[in-house]
């Protein structure tokens, strides 16, 4: 698919009729004609129930329900029977028959030089590190629409986290540069001769959330033209999720391939990973996310009394324009995170045992020990980095961006990942762990379960556990779980997740059974050799 066109019109009245310059993204050129895609055959069919449905009466309500899932069923009706198994809680049965793709397209149009570019594009992030990220991921693209010279963005010193890490502090800026060339120029400041030869200072400006490519066009490309250089402030969520499939690739070379930790976090994190490891074959990182600030901005209330209320409504005094909320009706909607104790018993309600090992990834949690205690006693086997890194984490101690990445190293290298609130980290780590091969993630369906752990105490455990895991039937990021226009694209990826080729699975899936029945041949000779057969002396 090619690039998204601004309108002939809008290109010539921003370009004062001069075409010496690029002024927007670049649009593809004609493709040879193809062969009409099983996809339009469908869209027919719909158009043609759609005329059905007009001229009979009957109504057509579940029109979008259906087209979303008959282009899929096709596939996914292959896939029925091959595996009547029960559900593996460790890892997706279908997730082999999918993959991440974001190569570029073939009339995807090779970036434009710094001299030829419409100007330089400043970008302040805002946030903590992941939610920086989305606007570090949105501003390449930006800078691509507006065929503009990316200046590396500058990282939020000033919000909660206070933390002062610049971004060569947590990304490897070098390979950023060097990795996304192909699709846009990035710098890593303005030089001084072209600063010193400015009239004016860079100007600076807030555009809207989630705002469209054409508002970029129209709003923000004419200054960039006038003034060369546009500074964009507080830049987090500031493009719409759904834009041209072209740019949407572009996005995930972004996030999932450029945007690389420096090599002391890298190496820090995947030392962690290791340590897990070599404790245990699979693990579980959950992130917690059961700060006081994650508490108080949820407006929810958590079983501590007046004492809760009370220093919950005095962090919640920060945000001025937040609404005043029932804690209670919140709960109801699904808007509250679990408590870690309720995180426990769902994780065991979906049939984990107790002795799964457990790394938690989190800040301060409120309560402290004693609100962990009841999740030590369901998980004993229960780390965090402060637990695994001894020393080794001191240097980062006062960085919270940079703890955080340690984090979320070790959140994507495990075997599960459980969120417990749909903040960037959680969004950010979901939409990755698809793109790596639907990866097990497992996201609290809060609305069923809040009302599920309340009566808790009326049911037996069997009854408990099956509710749980018809509860989260949908949320436990299996392939069939992404749909185009849900949620936001960094959580759900799906311009960039292609199908696999059904005979190259089911030929890579033999060989995975040949080896794995060699290998289990071989521990059996082993255990033989040893005098010992299915851990019995022989």
């Amino acid at each position: 698919m090619g690039v998204a066109k601004a309108s002939p019109a809008l290109l010539q009245h921003l370009n004062g009729g001069n075409s010496d310059k690029p002024v927007c993204w670049r649009s593809a050129p004609a493709q040879q004609r193809k062969p009409i895609s099983l996809t339009v055959v469908f869209g027919l069919v719909l158009f043609c129930l759609g005329l059905i449905s007009l001229f009979t009466g009957h109504l057509a309500s579940d029109l979008e329900w259906y087209s979303q899932r008959l282009v899929k069923r096709s596939f996914f009706s292959k896939l029925e029977g091959i595996s009547r198994g029960p559900i593996d809680i460790w890892k997706s049965e279908y997730s082999r028959y999918f993959n991440g793709c974001s190569q570029r397209g073939p009339n995807f149009a090779s970036a434009v030089s710094e001299r030829s570019s419409n100007g330089y594009l400043l970008i302040a992030a805002s946030g903590g590190l992941n939610q920086q990220r989305t606007g570090i991921t949105d501003a390449v693209v930006v800078a691509r629409i507006l065929n503009a010279t990316l200046v590396v963005p500058e990282l939020d010193h000033h919000s909660y986290w206070k933390d002062e890490s610049d971004f060569i502090n947590i990304f490897d800026v070098d390979w950023f540069i060097s990795y996304l060339s192909k699709d846009v120029t990035i710098v890593k400041r303005v030089p001084d001769k072209f600063m010193r030869s400015m009239e004016k200072p860079p100007y600076t400006m807030r555009v809207p959330r989630k705002s469209s490519p054409e508002y970029y066009l129209d709003q923000v490309l004419p200054i960039l033209l006038r003034r060369h250089v546009v500074q964009l402030t507080k830049f987090d969520y500031r493009l719409a999720s759904d834009i041209d499939e072209e740019l949407q690739r572009l996005r995930c070379r972004v996030n999932y391939h450029a945007l690389r930790f420096t090599k002391p976090i890298e190496e820090l994190g995947q030392k962690l990973v290791m340590r897990m490891r070599q404790m245990a074959k699979h693990f579980i990182a959950v992130h917690l996310r059961f700060e006081p600030d994650m508490l108080a901005f949820s407006g929810c209330y958590f079983g501590g009394g007046d004492k809760e209320r009370h220093e919950l409504g005095e962090i919640r005094k920060r945000w001025e324009t937040l609404p005043d909320l029932s804690a209670d009706e919140e709960r109801k909607r699904g808007k509250c995170p679990l408590t870690p104790h309720e995180v426990g018993l769902m994780l065991q309600g979906l049939g984990f045992a107790n002795d799964t090992y457990l790394y938690v990834a989190s800040g301060e949690i409120y309560g402290g020990d004693e609100t962990l205690r009841p999740l030590r006693e369901l998980f004993p086997n229960f780390y965090t980095k402060e637990m695994i890194a001894n020393e080794e984490l001191k240097p980062f101690l006062p960085y919270s961006s940079r703890l955080a990445a340690i984090d979320y190293i070790v959140c994507d290298e495990s075997d599960v990942f459980v969120t417990n609130n749909n903040g960037n980290m959680a969004k950010i780590l979901a939409g990755r762990r698809r793109y790596m091969g639907h990866k097990r993630t497992v996201r609290p369906n809060a609305k069923k379960l809040s009302a599920l752990l309340m009566a808790r105490d009326k049911m037996d455990w069997d009854t408990f556990s099956r509710k749980v895991r018809i509860s989260q039937r949908g949320f436990m990021g299996e392939p069939d779980e992404m749909r185009p226009g849900r949620g936001e694209f960094h959580e759900y990826p799906y311009s960039c997740i292609c199908q696999k080729p059904l005979n190259d699975v089911e030929t890579s899936r033999s060989r995975e059974q040949v080896g794995e029945n060699y290998g289990e041949n071989q521990r059996m000779e082993q255990k033989i050799c040893s005098g010992s057969v299915d851990g019995r002396e022989a």
